[in-house]
């Protein structure tokens, strides 16, 4: 049930990190900015248990999740600016 909570609240955080940080070089696609924001959630949950923000059945909440997906987004941005940009 942790996995599936983590996919919703990425779900979610994907999409407020897009409106959060819009932008030419970010993913435009409903379903790349969905993803990467599941990647955030699932590396926020990673990090924050890590550190031990989390418990060890924990996942990250609606804010860290947010804070993942802008942190992927921007990644994402940069690679995909790298990559066009060199051809």
């Amino acid at each position: 049930m942790d996995i599936i909570w983590t996919i919703i609240i990425g779900f979610l955080a994907g999409v407020v990190a897009k409106f959060i940080m819009p932008g030419d070089k970010e993913p435009a696609g409903f379903i790349l900015t969905t993803i990467l924001g599941i990647i955030g959630a699932f590396v926020a949950t990673f990090l924050g248990q890590a550190l031990g923000w989390y418990g060890p059945n924990q996942g990250a909440g609606f804010i860290g999740a947010v804070v993942g997906a802008i942190v992927v987004l921007a990644i994402y941005g940069f690679i995909a600016s790298r990559r066009t940009t060199t051809l």
